[in-house]
């Protein structure tokens, strides 16, 4: 019911204690009103109140204005579930006479209890259910609306209040104050209307039914989840179960007893900055770090990718905080320093006494950092190096922890020495004091607020005549000695060059196999998600149906899972590669750290978008991580090498394997081009479903594609030399091919990959990774329209590529749950749609936030 409080002639002093009484008694009970509003000189103040259940099993006693002496009051009629729509009506027909009703407690005891009247009103409380008595009276003379209300044919709700007498009475003395009051409040609202409406009829709500109680398992999803993983399964779990127990990771309880784990975007730049270092301090001090600059060893550098993987998933802004010191800073000092650097800075760096950053990039120049503008020049009396930033363009920009916390950079500057350019070298520079100062000679700004990252204090340097000392020169590739001789052991400037570049190896791998994990962790939401919310039926006495029951929803997410699994045991043995790396594995390294991060970034940008829609709107909320995913992920198509950039350097690295070869006319060797040394493969024109599905012919495609983009590229810039165009213009006309290329190569290493992983596997396991190789395989044929544009697939056989998907997703779908649960992220680091999103949605849920 409805009901407006006007002014019952009570005085000031009255009046806010009446309405506090009322407001006090509808929050703690919940009777008789789901609107209150004050009304007076200052106009309308809403009060909150809850709905009103008026039960339609009992009766109640109804009482007019008739005379009465002091005798017990008469009963007029009774309110029952057979005239409860015609009273209604009745007291709807008389309000619109002035009519008003009071809510009035006159049970007591085994009679009725008198009204206690007043002079200008009765006193307001309740009755104890189930009789409720409303006393219908004529309207004083001093009101001009009354208190108009609606019964509601509603179920019941009734809770057991003790009595409550609010005295809303005042003396006479106060009746022209009221009367103005009523005045002004009639020229505002006019008469209040009444409502009335029959009873409603409603239909069941829809409940949450968790997946788990209706999807099947049949297979370990322990030993899927330590294939995909590779290593430190129990590392893994211990660092999710720190960052659950600390208030610093902002736990959040959600739909019951769930709670989540997840960053309060809500706060400012700045907030999210401090929250960062905060979180680093607290990793810090329990061990985390322990050994990742001053360690060695394969296990050692492999426990450190998988905790670097788990941080990831909370905070993509932690990681490339750390991600900066340890894997940029730390690596630079490690690889392109000696013993005098390493016994300076290291220990301090792992302890985070020295906060490190990486100044490569500038405004002018990302990729291309060997047209890099910053300038260092050697002063032979004083042994030190003066850094200078010549031009605007020249500034330091996008440096991750440049803007706040930083105390020292790696500095990419040209060498100068006796006015010859010996090209890109490093240079430790210190760029605050202890106490958290600017150098002198140095300039920093920040770069300001970006779509994500914003835990990030990115910023930008400008360095002016600022010294360093000779031995802050990292000078494992090449040294200046004290008086002035520059010296090498690698005497070609291109691979003297390529040396000073190998820091971005680690950075890269770590990129690829993060975003490989957040693939993961959107596809966890969005499976959970489709398996428990429902939409259309396909008639009126049918359930809705499930969304991952819908063919479409099928075919967007399942083989998104197929791809996440196969790149997750492709990132694994990148990461093989990377821990045993040796100057004999360099260009191996480079050439699949680029392909597998350019190939591993888009990916995780498709799955996330398609993750995103799949679940609606829920995806757009921040608190299931999957919308703010996207800004917070998108920079890793470009830091750490442009994607595209990356994708031409592996097409360049394979077209010179192919020259070598076909110069030296021995066979290929290594990165997995053997299979050209073989005969070319033939598809047949029309291929069955089996064979579809059949290793022989997934392998056969991916060869022969990779095998004739090869020749294609290679033609296609010797021709473009032939026309007189020097190699470096041929290879950029040649573009396009190049791209194919790549893609090529790097599809076919990851499906060879997974084809050794299925052939160790056994049992139900085997059987499902048969299922994820083909999904893989066929989808990879049907997204690439190179298979169709030179010829390796015939229309028929592109068509039924197409139709075999379809029947893959259909085959995967009883396995969803089981493969996401495989994915091993704990329930905490997902989000509340993945669970009860009826209950994480709820009044009481959202009042908790």
């Amino acid at each position: 019911m409805k009901m407006r409080l006007r002014g019952l002639g009570i005085n000031a002093d009255q009046i806010d204690d009446a309405k506090e009484k009322l407001k006090a008694y509808m929050i703690k009970y919940g009777h008789g009103l789901n609107s209150v509003v004050d009304e007076d000189d200052d106009g309308i103040r809403p009060l909150p109140a809850k709905k009103a259940w008026i039960d339609t099993t009992a009766s109640y006693p109804v009482y007019d204005d008739l005379p009465r002496d002091d005798d017990e009051p008469e009963m007029a009629t009774t309110i029952s579930p057979n005239n409860l729509i015609s009273f209604t009506s009745k007291v709807e027909q008389f309000m619109g006479m002035g009519g008003y009703v009071i809510l009035k407690n006159i049970m007591s005891g085994g009679g009725w209890a008198k009204p206690a009247r007043t002079k200008h009103g009765y006193p307001m409380g309740t009755q104890p259910g189930p009789c409720l008595a409303l006393r219908i009276n004529k309207k004083p003379p001093l009101f001009n609306a009354g208190l108009p209300f609606v019964l509601l044919a509603s179920d019941i709700r009734h809770s057991s209040p003790s009595n409550l007498e609010m005295d809303l009475s005042a003396s006479s003395s106060a009746s022209e104050r009221v009367s103005r009051r009523a005045a002004i409040i009639s020229r505002h609202l006019g008469e209040a209307p009444g409502y009335g409406s029959p009873p409603l009829v409603l239909t069941p709500c829809i409940s949450y039914s968790p997946p788990e109680s209706s999807e099947k398992v049949s297979f370990d999803t322990r030993e899927l989840r330590l294939l995909l993983d590779g290593h430190d399964v129990e590392a893994r779990d211990w660092l999710f179960r720190l960052m659950e127990e600390s208030s610093l990771f902002c736990p959040r309880r959600r739909g019951g007893n769930r709670v989540f784990v997840v960053p309060d975007y809500n706060q400012s730049m700045e907030q999210q900055r401090e929250m960062t270092m905060r979180r680093i301090q607290f990793l810090l001090e329990r061990g985390v770090f322990d050994g990742w600059l001053t360690g060695s060893g394969v296990d050692l550098e492999m426990r450190k990718l998988a905790m670097n993987e788990c941080l990831g998933l909370y905070d993509h802004s932690l990681i490339v905080k750390l991600g900066v010191h340890f894997f940029l800073w730390g690596p630079a000092i490690q690889f392109f320093g000696t013993k005098r650097h390493h016994d300076k800075f290291l220990r301090e760096s792992e302890n985070f006494l020295i906060k490190g950053c990486f100044a490569m990039t500038e405004l002018g120049h990302g990729s291309n950092v060997r047209g890099i503008e910053t300038i260092a020049t050697f002063d032979k009396n004083t042994q030190e190096f003066i850094i200078n930033s010549p031009c605007e363009s020249a500034q330091k920009y996008w440096i991750g922890g440049a803007a706040k916390h930083a105390t020292h950079t790696i500095i990419f500057s040209q060498l100068h020495i006796n006015g010859t350019s010996q090209g890109v070298h490093a240079f430790i520079g210190q760029i605050r004091d202890a106490n958290g100062n600017i150098m002198p000679n140095i300039r920093i700004a920040d770069c300001g607020h970006k779509i994500g990252l914003n835990g990030v204090d990115n910023g930008r340097i400008w360095f002016d005549n600022f010294r360093v000392p000779r031995e802050n020169l990292l000078n494992s590739v090449a040294d200046v000695l004290p008086d002035g001789q520059y010296v090498s052991a690698i005497k070609d400037p291109d691979q003297r060059f390529a040396a000073f570049l190998a820091p971005l190896t680690s950075g890269r791998v770590n990129i690829a196999v993060n975003a490989v994990y957040i693939s993961k962790m959107a596809l966890a939401i969005a499976v959970r998600y489709g398996l428990t919310r429902r939409a259309f039926s396909l008639s009126s006495n049918e359930p809705e149906i499930l969304l991952l029951d819908y063919p479409s929803h099928q075919r967007r997410l399942l083989p998104l899972i197929a791809k996440a699994c196969a790149m997750s045991i492709a990132a694994y043995n990148l990461k093989k590669i990377y821990v045993k790396r040796s100057p004999d594995t360099s260009k191996i390294l480079h050439i699949y750290s680029s392909a597998y991060k350019a190939t591993f970034t888009w990916q995780n940008m498709k799955t996330l978008q398609e993750c995103r829609e799949a679940c609606g709107g829920q995806g757009l909320k921040t608190e299931n991580r999957i919308g703010i995913s996207i800004g917070e992920f998108d920079v890793q198509s470009t830091f750490e090498g442009d994607n595209n950039v990356l994708m031409q350097q592996v097409s360049k690295a394979l077209l010179s394997e192919y020259l070598s070869a076909q110069k030296k006319k021995q066979p290929f060797k290594g990165l997995g081009l053997e299979h050209i040394n073989s005969p070319c493969p033939v598809i047949p024109a029309n291929l069955t479903s089996s064979a579809l599905r059949s290793l022989e012919f997934q392998n056969d495609v991916f060869c022969l594609r990779e095998r004739d983009l090869l020749n294609r590229y290679a033609s296609e810039v010797y021709q473009y030399q032939q026309q007189g165009k020097s190699r470096e213009t041929a290879v950029l006309l040649s573009y396009q091919l190049a791209e194919d290329l790549a893609r090529a190569f790097t599809e076919r290493t990851i499906l060879q990959q997974l084809v050794e992983e299925v052939k160790s596997a056994t049992g139900p396991l085997k059987d499902v990774l048969e299922l994820l190789r083909s999904m893989y395989a066929l989808i990879c044929i049907e997204e690439d329209a190179s298979f169709l544009r030179y010829g390796h697939l015939s229309l028929s056989n592109a068509a039924a590529v197409r139709k075999e998907v379809m029947k893959l997703c259909s085959n995967v779908r009883p396995h969803a749950l089981a493969l996401v649960s495989s994915f091993g992220i704990p329930d905490s680091f997902l989000s509340p749609i993945a669970f009860d999103w009826i209950e994480a949605n709820s009044w009481t849920s959202s009042n908790s936030l």
